[in-house]
């Protein structure tokens, strides 16, 4: 029979070196799983649906579920003012009256002219498309922010003290 004896540490009573390499050894703990999800659930309240996301290669795919107006609306009811997303929703809330003024029928408040109907839907798919991709590039800058604060040191020594962890004395898990 043999006995083996292990000293069993917390976090705060590791050597410097132990710390490091329990953090190294846990650097994918915040993001093994899901992190992303409270993002596309955000963006899934303005109307935005997420499909996918590469950080690394900076790419993020998805699609409205309503109007552009109808996401603004919700947007400006929901982001506070000093969020990106609101900046952008009223940039494009303002496109939007300009590009209507300029083909609004004065006869009738509210058309656009019969004759410019073509030329206003066009111009509208594209502003449109530039909206859709301007929240998209923003959720991805969230979602890289996010990434990064989740595979800090600071997140994953908060995540290690919150479980409670114990560690042998060279920083690997017990």
């Amino acid at each position: 029979m043999k006995t083996i004896e292990l000293n069993i540490y917390k976090f705060a009573e590791l050597p410097e070196d132990g710390k490091r390499k329990a953090i190294e050894n846990l650097s994918d703990i915040n993001v093994d799983f899901g992190w992303w999800e409270y993002m596309y659930s955000d963006a899934k309240t303005i109307g935005l649906i997420i499909t996918s996301f590469d950080i690394d290669r900076g790419q993020i795919t998805g699609q409205m579920d309503n109007t552009m107006m109808e996401s603004i609306d919700l947007i400006k009811a929901n982001h506070g003012e000093s969020c990106e997303t609101y900046r952008i929703a009223l940039s494009f809330e303002k496109q939007y009256n300009d590009m209507f003024v300029k083909f609004e029928d004065t006869d009738r408040i509210g058309y656009v002219l019969e004759v410019m109907e073509c030329e206003f839907d066009n111009e509208l798919d594209e502003l449109e498309k530039s909206y859709l991709n301007e929240l998209l590039e923003e959720y991805l800058v969230l979602l890289r922010k996010e990434y990064e604060y989740l595979t800090s040191e600071q997140a994953i020594t908060e995540t290690i003290r919150a479980n409670d962890y114990d560690f042998t004395e060279d920083g690997e898990l017990y």
